[in-house]
């Protein structure tokens, strides 16, 4: 018969597992989205010119070096006056409670899941001002253009807080957005840029969020996580498994047209 420590590791293996899976799924559902939106924009935006910034690019406007490393355009948008967060991350320690609800409640962070949709009409004004019922915003009307992911935000890290109109758009295509307070210490910033590091540039953003009543904040479509303050291990295990329950779920695959 299996002791207790026995036990206790044995289903602590089982939820890391279940994690890692739930993980790779959410990235495979993703990325089956962006293939299939990725052909059919191709046939429609032959052409377009679009606007990226942050760090080095090439004499086709694509990310170099570094800004590479943090930053997918391909299926977005990144305008000029957003910066590309180049920082190296703190590898992130093992996740240790893969459960969100426990997770959260471990790290005292408030859970809004399921949240009333605020809109999901398309506008043309990339600088229209949106009312949110929330901070950070889970839902509402947006811009979208003729441009790659219909003009929402990039895959990325940045150092600056983006256009929300393209933000709220790439929630509605699956994306999920962890968001920090400026004044969170850099050594904290650095732990969710590890975060970050280990989505593979897929589906993820990360940006600070000077709005919201939160040090830490996780986002999707109609689903938000908020920490009142960082808490180490236990914060990151929220983020992460907040994450893998949310990535790819927005209600248009990929990033759609």
């Amino acid at each position: 018969m299996a002791s207790r420590k026995e036990e206790k590791e044995r289903l602590r293996q089982e939820r890391l597992k279940a994690e890692q899976d739930a993980s790779a799924s959410a990235r495979k559902r993703l990325m089956l989205g962006y293939i299939v939106a990725g052909a059919l924009t191709l046939a429609i935006a032959v052409g377009i010119v679009v606007a990226i910034a942050g760090g080095s690019s090439d004499d086709k406007g694509e990310p170099t070096g570094d800004a590479a490393a943090n930053v997918n355009t391909e299926f977005g948008v990144l305008d000029d006056d957003v910066q590309v967060d180049t920082r190296e991350g703190t590898e992130p320690p093992p996740v240790e409670n893969a459960d969100l609800v426990g997770a959260a409640r471990a790290a005292n962070c408030e859970l809004k899941l399921d949240l009333p949709m605020e809109g999901n009409t398309h506008f043309s004004d990339l600088n229209k001002v949106v009312k949110y019922d929330t901070q950070p915003p889970t839902s509402g009307d947006h811009y979208a253009a003729n441009e790659p992911g219909s003009g929402a935000l990039a895959d990325g890290a940045f150092l600056n807080t983006p256009n929300w109109n393209r933000a709220v758009h790439a929630l509605e295509h699956g994306r999920v957005e962890i968001q920090y307070s400026p004044d969170l210490p850099e050594e904290d910033q650095l732990a969710l840029k590890g975060v970050f590091d280990t989505s593979g540039g897929v589906g993820v953003d990360l940006f600070p969020n000077a709005d919201m009543p939160y040090d830490v904040a996780v986002s999707a479509w109609t689903n938000l996580v908020g920490c009142d303050s960082y808490d180490g291990a236990a914060t990151l295990d929220v983020v992460r498994d907040f994450r893998d329950q949310f990535l790819g779920q927005g209600p248009e695959p990929g990033f759609g047209i």
